[in-house]
């Protein structure tokens, strides 16, 4: 099978959570099963791309509504990574050195989404599937069957994997018209609540859905920021695949982040050398049991109980554990971890932001 991943996240490329890791994986065990897997991602401005060697794969125009724009597909040359990894670089909307958290993150994705249809179009031969990951290519499945520019790829299946539910891309009827011509008839494919859902939008014209585990998407089903109903309804092509790690990058004998490396013989050793370093680090008390969150400072993730979980174990049993919290997310909650480190000196500590190696 040939397979083209289409995402917002690629380790090393870019990453913001776990879909960067999974799409960073995937294709390259994908290819050790002897099957052709690929990733196409946007061109943002990372370490990565400078330090790396690349070759111009196409160029074309294409347009957004009113907005036509020209694109450049780069490819990484040396195949480091396991898999053939494309860049779309889009002027104006994909030269940030960001992922998210724009005020025209709506326009950058879908006109990366168009783009990439675009391309694939003019291919000779048509992939095998066209895997989606998350709201940020939910357009995808259904411009492939619909858009009449894009006719020649509705019969390719497209599968979307979710990864995060809670973020859904919402857009106001007012930008439909950024959707290459389709036929109007089929416009509610694109609706959910009164708005255009692009991961509502995917989950009803893709061919299957996954998620990262059968407990999430059990868990969809009963809460998933209103899309409980769609999950329910297209239970019979919705499957839970439960992530991995990647052994090859994550190998304590081998990882280059870890102060000290160790294999199974040394575990004992060598995590109580990781930790004392961490704990010098941050100023903690090496000899006590240490409690570590990382992630996005978010609701779903339950940071937002932690706070008080923590305040509450260190006042009930003083000086029995200490606590390091590193991730970002909601302001209110970073402000709150970061105001308790003053007030626990040597038991308590956070990094507020993404370090990869420190994670």
């Amino acid at each position: 099978m040939e397979i083209l991943h289409v995402s917002a996240e690629c380790y090393p490329m870019a990453k913001a959570g776990g879909l960067g890791d999974v799409v960073g994986a995937l294709p390259k065990y994908q290819n050790a099963l002897g099957h052709v897997a690929k990733v196409v991602m946007p061109m943002y401005r990372t370490q990565f791309l400078y330090n790396n060697e690349w070759v111009v794969d196409a160029k074309g125009s294409a347009n957004m509504g009113n907005l036509f724009f020209d694109y450049t597909i780069i490819k990484e040359q040396t195949n480091k990574l396991g898999f053939d990894l494309y860049l779309v670089d889009i002027n104006g909307l994909t030269d940030r050195e960001k992922i998210y958290g724009y005020n025209d993150d709506t326009e950058r994705f879908t006109a990366f989404q168009i783009a990439v249809l675009h391309w694939v179009n003019q291919w000779e031969h048509l992939p095998s599937v066209i895997h989606c990951h998350d709201h940020h290519t939910g357009l995808i499945p259904f411009m492939m069957k619909y858009s009449f520019a894009f006719a020649k790829l509705a019969q390719v299946p497209s599968i979307v994997t979710i990864h995060n539910a809670q973020y859904q891309g919402w857009m106001g009827w007012d930008k439909s018209t950024y959707i290459p011509a389709y036929d109007t008839w089929k416009a509610g494919l694109l609706e959910w609540a009164g708005t255009i859902n692009p991961l509502a939008s995917a989950i009803k014209c893709s061919w299957a859905v996954t998620t990262v585990s059968w407990s999430y998407l059990e868990e969809l089903r009963q809460q998933a920021n209103g899309l409980e109903a769609l999950f329910e309804y297209e239970k019979g092509k919705c499957y839970g695949i439960l992530n991995g790690i990647d052994a090859d990058v994550w190998d304590p004998a081998t990882d280059n982040y870890l102060t000290v490396n160790y294999d199974a013989s040394t575990v004992a050793e060598g995590k109580a050398a990781n930790k004392a370093a961490l704990c010098e680090r941050f100023g903690l008390q090496p000899d006590l049991p240490l409690f570590v969150f990382i992630g996005r400072l978010v609701g779903e993730k339950a940071a937002d109980v932690l706070p008080d979980a923590i305040l509450s174990a260190m006042y009930r049993h003083p000086n029995k554990a200490s606590f390091l919290i590193l991730g970002s997310g909601d302001p209110s909650l970073e402000d709150r971890f970061r105001g308790m480190a003053s007030a626990f000196t040597g038991k308590y500590n956070a990094f507020i932001g993404y370090n990869e190696a420190l994670s």
